[in-house]
């Protein structure tokens, strides 16, 4: 389930064609005021997230984030099931202060990953290579969040939150680090629904 902000006037311009996760083959905004969920009908409560929904899930995120212009949505987790679309309504309604509150907060903006990871066997200065980045990349995001580690050869792995306007400007200067650091790779992935920068918990409802 995503949640966006929802003007009727151009609703038949939303990228909902296309299957849903659990076998769905229907998806559908389901809307309480300008907020509007996207969901899909299951005979399931509990679907597994396999490799295939996983992607599929992905896959709407992305159109929704890029198609026509690209819309500003708070990606919820996966697997949220909802015994009604009246169920689900009430869950707008209740919500809605904080709901609104995050789409202000992440309006028009997407999320951008960046890792930088030393060569095997090469000897690097973390410290200056950190400080570089951020010198180049923290005055182009709104906002950055550290995604952890996952290599003992990692030397930055961060999250940033970047207005579409700003996105062609931080492209450049992530290929000026990639064309002037050494012994080091850097990569560079998204845009992405801005999961790292919303933290608006819901309950499913059955």
């Amino acid at each position: 389930m995503s949640l966006e902000e929802d003007d009727d006037s151009d609703r038949e311009t939303l990228p909902v064609e296309g299957a849903g996760v659990a076998g769905a083959t229907e998806l559908y905004p389901v809307s309480h005021g300008r907020l509007a969920a996207l969901a899909s009908p299951i005979d399931v409560t509990d679907p597994e997230e396999t490799d295939e929904d996983a992607k599929r899930h992905d896959a709407v995120l992305r159109a929704l984030l890029t198609e026509n212009g690209g819309r500003t949505i708070v990606p919820m987790r996966f697997g949220m099931v909802f015994e009604s679309e009246r169920a689900l309504k009430n869950v707008l309604r209740g919500g809605r202060g904080a709901f609104r509150r995050t789409l202000h907060d992440i309006d028009n903006r997407v999320e951008l990953g960046l890792k930088v990871v030393r060569e095997q066997d090469a000897t690097v200065d973390d410290e200056t290579i950190v400080e570089r980045v951020s010198d180049e990349l923290e005055p182009l995001a709104t906002s950055s969040v550290d995604s952890g580690e996952f290599s003992d050869r990692l030397i930055l792995n961060r999250s940033y939150l970047v207005d579409r306007s700003e996105r062609e400007a931080f492209d450049t200067a992530v290929g000026e680090l990639e064309a002037d650091l050494e012994d080091v790779m850097i990569r560079y992935s998204g845009p992405f629904a801005p999961y790292s920068f919303v933290d608006v918990k819901i309950g499913a409802q059955r």
